[in-house]
């Protein structure tokens, strides 16, 4: 398993867009996506999911990847949660 925590730099967050997006890229992967903000857990294979957890500009949340390709995983969804959606 591998987990390592990112700062969201949108400054709207992690609104519908950029979910719609993270899930897309998350379900290319064979390996199980977890992310946690602030004390909550969310599948992140689920757009709902992540949109419970309410992120927010400048939060930092963790990204937990279990499985095969969860190198690759890492790099391609950390690198969504670090990028500015308009």
């Amino acid at each position: 398993m591998l987990t390592q925590t990112f700062t969201v730099i949108n400054p709207t967050g992690f609104h519908v867009r950029p979910a719609k997006t993270f899930v897309q890229a998350a379900n290319g992967f064979p390996c199980k996506v977890t992310l946690l903000n602030k004390g909550k857990k969310a599948n992140g294979k689920s757009s709902i999911g992540l949109l419970t957890l309410g992120i927010a500009q400048h939060d930092e949340v963790t990204l937990e990847i279990d499985g095969e390709q969860e190198e690759q995983a890492m790099e391609a969804l950390g690198a969504l949660l670090t990028q500015m959606y308009e």
